[in-house]
């Protein structure tokens, strides 16, 4: 029995090097982002959206140190928790990064139709 379980747990620690190596940055992207979240709630525009910088630092910050756990005592369910945040920390990026792209094309034909507007009414005098 205790053979499986060192087993597993040398298996889980060899699954959760890489995120273990780069555990100091996950955790130094998750305290920008909540620095900056903390600095976008001092604007009045800002303070609407600050929650989720914050959320996403976080989200970092726990990966960050329950791959350490998983590497350092080899513990599949620390292992699930980083790949858990992780998952949804993409999950907020990629849609936040939807909603930019498809605000971005709004304000790019708002802006073509209205200079093709004052385009075409500069012809009609």
């Amino acid at each position: 029995m205790y053979e499986q379980q060192d087993g597993r747990a040398m298996m889980v620690r060899h699954l959760s090097l890489e995120l273990y190596e780069c555990s100091a940055w996950m955790k130094f992207v998750g305290v920008m982002s909540i620095i900056g979240g903390a600095l976008q709630a001092l604007t009045i525009v800002g303070i609407i959206i600050a929650w989720l910088p914050i959320w996403m630092g976080v989200l970092l910050f726990q990966s960050a140190g329950a791959a350490q756990d998983a590497y350092h005592s080899g513990d599949e369910n620390a292992m699930r928790t980083s790949l858990s945040k992780l998952k949804t920390y993409f999950i907020i990026t990629g849609v936040m990064t939807l909603i930019g792209l498809i605000i971005g094309a709004v304000f790019l034909l708002i802006g073509v139709m209205g200079t093709g507007f004052s385009f075409m009414s500069h012809f009609r005098r």
